[in-house]
């Protein structure tokens, strides 16, 4: 059964993603010239799927695109355009992928079960956190706490539209970009971002 609803959502995915692009989730924001956030990305950190504590400095130098995941979403089919950013642009870009069930229940229950679908199905080999929230709430993970508040990252106060919403840290810990979930993680947008 789930092999039947992954390989019909793979079929729908390109018609998902090319309608939600014109909605909410085609959404493109970009940081102002001058950022005043109080603090940087590089002073969190994230817990991997396997428990390990990963602090975020250890990317200083690296742009990060943080993605809130789901395994049976009509957007799950950007793992394999994710994971071909990473490989195109690796010595310049971390992804690491944050799954989440916040919207719709989408996501497997299951970390272990998470890391196994992701490398079978799409062949992921970039990071992947610890199943969490990313909504704004009392259980939002601390990393979409900084992605979402102005306060903490200088500018952005937009949280998640869906899932495989994207967030953009530069070299510097800065966050410079969101993507919403229709944008293709091989689209201009992202490309131009990663690279300048």
């Amino acid at each position: 059964m789930a092999s039947i609803r992954q390989g019909l959502l793979r079929l729908l995915y390109p018609l998902i993603r090319v309608l939600g692009k014109s909605g909410r989730n085609g959404t493109v924001l970009q940081a102002p010239v001058e950022q005043t956030g109080a603090a940087s990305a590089h002073d969190l950190e994230i817990v991997l799927n396997n428990g390990r504590q990963v602090p975020l400095r250890d990317f200083a130098g690296r742009k990060l695109l943080l993605v809130n995941t789901a395994s049976d979403c009509g957007y799950t089919g950007q793992y394999a355009a994710l994971q071909k950013l990473q490989n195109r642009y690796q010595e310049i870009l971390t992804v690491i992928a944050f799954p989440s069930n916040d919207f719709k229940e989408q996501e497997k229950a299951d970390d272990a079960e998470i890391a196994q679908f992701c490398r079978i199905n799409y062949g992921v080999g970039f990071p992947i956190a610890m199943k969490a929230s990313v909504i704004p709430g009392d259980s939002q993970d601390p990393v979409f706490v900084w992605l979402t508040q102005a306060a903490k990252n200088g500018w952005n106060g937009h949280a998640p539209d869906w899932n495989f919403s994207k967030y953009l840290i530069d070299e510097q810990g800065r966050l410079t970009h969101y993507f919403g979930p229709s944008v293709s993680p091989l689209g201009k947008e992202i490309i131009e971002a990663v690279t300048t």
